[in-house]
This record gives C-alpha cells, sequence and structure tokens, in this order.
C-alpha cells in the first residue's frame, strides 16, 4: 500500500511540473516571445539562412514600431508564411524609390545596412497603420515592393535575439542581440564567441 502510494504521489508530481512547465512555455510563447528560423537570403548580411531567433512580442504592446525596426509578419500573399524584414515606412510617410536609392518625405534614406541598391522606380503614401517593408538585401527580397504595405496587426513582433548558431567561426557573427541603433545589428557576444572558439580550436 505503502509503495502504491508513492508511486501515486510521485506521477502526481510529475504531472503537475509537466502542466505547470508547459503552461509557463504557452504563456511566454504566446504573450511574450516567439522563435523563427530565417529562410533565404532576403536580409543578408545582417540575417543568414537557416539563422534561429526569438521575435518578441510585448514592445508593440505600448508602442508604434519605428522605422528601421527588424520585424517578423505575416506575409500578405496567398500562402500563408512569416517574413522577416526592415520597416522602412511608417503611418503617413511618402516613400520614393528612384535611381537605386530610398526616399522619405523627399528626404534620402541612409542605408549604411543593406546588401546592393535598390531596383525599382516607385512612389507610395501609405495611410493609417500602413508600414512599407524590405528586405537587407535588396537584390533577392520579396517585399513591398512586391505585396505593397502590410497592417500593424499582421506584426508578430520584433526580432530581439539571434540564438543560433551560437558560435561561427569567420567574423563571429553567432548569437547576439539586435539593437535599436539604426544600422541593428552589433555582435554582442562576439568578444565571448571569440574566446569560446579560440579555446574549441586549441584543444
Amino acid at each position: 500500500m505503502d509503495d502504491t502510494h508513492a508511486l501515486i504521489t510521485t506521477l502526481k508530481e510529475i504531472f503537475q511540473t509537466a502542466f505547470i512547465s508547459f503552461g509557463i512555455f504557452l504563456f511566454v510563447y504566446i504573450f511574450l516571445v516567439q522563435p523563427h528560423r530565417v529562410q533565404g537570403i532576403s536580409m543578408h548580411p545582417n540575417f543568414d539562412n537557416g539563422e534561429l531567433l526569438l521575435t518578441e512580442k510585448v514592445s508593440y504592446k505600448f508602442s508604434d514600431p519605428k522605422r528601421s525596426d527588424v520585424i517578423v509578419f505575416q506575409a500578405p500573399i496567398e500562402k500563408k508564411a512569416d517574413f522577416i524584414k526592415r520597416i522602412i515606412g511608417t503611418p503617413g510617410d511618402t516613400i520614393k524609390i528612384h535611381e537605386g536609392g530610398v526616399y522619405i518625405n523627399s528626404v534620402k534614406l541612409d542605408e549604411n545596412y543593406i546588401l546592393g541598391t535598390v531596383e525599382g522606380d516607385k512612389t507610395i503614401t501609405l495611410g493609417e497603420n500602413d508600414y512599407f517593408v524590405m528586405g537587407d538585401n535588396r537584390t533577392a527580397s520579396s517585399d513591398s515592393r512586391v505585396f505593397g504595405s502590410i497592417k500593424k496587426n499582421a506584426i508578430r513582433g520584433k526580432v530581439w535575439v539571434v540564438y543560433w548558431p551560437f558560435i561561427k567561426s569567420g567574423n563571429f557573427k553567432g548569437a547576439r542581440f539586435v539593437s535599436d541603433v539604426y544600422n541593428a545589428i552589433p555582435n554582442r557576444f562576439k568578444y565571448f564567441g571569440s574566446l569560446f572558439y579560440s579555446s574549441f580550436n586549441n584543444n
């Protein structure tokens, strides 16, 4: 009888622990952060194909998305898919793409984070709740130049951290936070990554 009671108690504790853990995971997944995988080269050189990242969902509940934010959103295409792009235009902006450059309200945007020039010749004025997004790899990105602006409610969240691969051997662009600064992609973990990689190679 004692053995049966002990088994039942153990199983109950395991179930309670699993239930609580699942509840915490569900709360975090729904309300705080969500994992995504980068697919393709549209955000190269700042994000590479296959990288794993976390998108945080809290910021945009209290503030509006800003220009240069890197976001994940549900793309307005027939096949439902989440895209990762950078916000270029915000509500009320007039965006003009002309002769390889992007102009916001007649002022040319200084984009030191992009790869390639901007193709096309297009002018669009954004309405309320409209955002114009583009990939950093301008010659290999399906973005607002193709499918138009996106609505705020399509945004899943703001890209917060790249967590995999943790270490890269080249320029050590492994795990890193994605900051709010305009060019957006510092290697915050670079120092620790280089120490780890050096130690790993010496063993």
